[in-house]
C-alpha cells in the first residue's frame, strides 16, 4: 500500500494534509528539551508550528533544540522554570503570550519519574511527584485557557502505561499518571466546547537510559506487535489529536498493544 504524501517514516514524522492556515500556529511543550519532549518539539516544528520549549535545567539541550527549530524555518522561544513551583506555570505560558501572542497547542510532557518502594515514599516524595505530574498540567491549562480558547486550540497530556498498570517499582509516579488520566477527562469536560483536551500514553518508545539489552528485549517481547516503538510514534499521535477537531477527553495508547496483556492459552485442536 502506497503511503499518502503527507505521511513519512523518516525525519519528517508527520505533515498535516490540510491547507496551511493564514496564521502561524504556536505550540508550548513542557519538558521539551530532552527525550520524547524533544521529539515532539521537532515534530511540531516540521508540521508548521512555532514552538515554546520549556525546560528546567537542560539549558544547553534547550538552546541546541531551539537552533534546530529555527533551521526548520520556524520560530522558537525558551521558557525555563521548575514546575514544582506553582507560579512557574503562568510564567511559562506568558512566554507564549508575550512572544507570539497566541497558543494553539499545549503539550504537557514534563514529568518526574521517581522510583522506589511504596512504603519508602514519604510526604516529600508524594508532594514532588504530584506537583510536577498532576498539579502542573492543571495550572498550565488554567493559565493557557484563554489563549487556547481564542485559537480554538487544544491540550495534550503525556501519560504512560503506569496510568493503567500497578507499577510497584514506581508507585508514586504510577498514581500520579492515573490522576493525570482522570484530570484529562475532567479538563475536557470543563473546557468544552472551546478547548479540547486529550492524552497520549506511550509504551516502550524510548527505554530508560540505564536499561541494558536484556531489559530492552523484555520490553520488546511484552508488545504484541513484537517491537519497540519510537518517539516519532508519539509525535504522530500528538499531531493527530491536535488536528482531530471532534475528539476530546480521549487517551490514545501508543504501546504496540501492550495494554492488551498476555495472550490466552492456545486453542486445543
Amino acid at each position: 500500500m502506497t503511503e499518502p504524501p503527507w505521511l513519512h517514516t523518516g525525519r519528517r514524522a508527520y505533515q498535516c494534509p490540510m491547507k496551511a492556515p493564514e496564521f502561524q500556529r504556536v505550540a508550548l511543550v513542557t519538558g521539551g528539551a530532552v527525550r520524547v519532549g524533544r521529539a515532539v518539539c521537532l515534530g511540531l516544528a516540521e508540521a508548521g508550528y512555532d514552538v515554546v520549549v520549556h525546560h528546567r535545567s537542560s539549558t544547553a539541550d534547550a538552546e541546541e533544540l531551539a537552533g534546530r527549530i529555527r533551521d526548520l524555518g520556524r520560530r522558537a522561544a525558551l521558557a525555563a522554570g521548575d514546575l514544582r513551583e506553582p507560579e512557574v506555570a503562568r510564567s511559562v505560558v506568558d512566554v507564549a503570550r508575550t512572544t507570539f501572542g497566541r497558543l494553539d497547542l499545549l503539550v504537557n510532557s514534563a514529568a518526574s519519574f521517581r522510583a522506589g518502594a511504596l512504603l519508602e515514599a514519604d510526604a516529600a516524595a508524594w508532594d514532588d511527584v504530584m506537583a510536577v505530574n498532576v498539579r502542573a498540567p492543571h495550572l498550565l491549562v488554567r493559565a493557557a485557557a484563554d489563549l487556547l480558547r481564542a485559537a480554538g486550540g487544544s491540550a495534550v497530556n503525556i501519560l504512560d502505561l503506569s496510568a493503567f498498570q500497578p507499577w510497584t517499582e514506581h508507585p508514586v509516579h504510577a498514581v500520579s499518571k492515573a490522576a493525570l488520566a482522570h484530570l484529562t477527562r475532567i479538563q475536557a469536560r470543563a473546557l468544552a466546547p472551546g478547548v479540547r483536551v486529550n492524552a497520549v500514553a506511550p509504551g516502550a518508545v524510548l527505554p530508560p537510559e540505564d536499561y541494558d539489552e536484556e531489559a530492552t528485549e523484555t520490553l520488546r517481547r511484552m508488545a504484541p506487535l513484537g517491537r519497540l516503538g519510537t518517539p516519532e510514534d508519539v509525535v504522530r499521535s500528538v499531531l493527530f489529536l491536535a488536528e482531530a477537531s471532534y475528539v476530546t477527553g480521549q487517551i490514545l495508547a501508543v504501546d504496540g498493544g501492550r495494554l492488551l496483556g498476555p495472550g490466552g492459552p492456545a486453542t486445543p485442536e
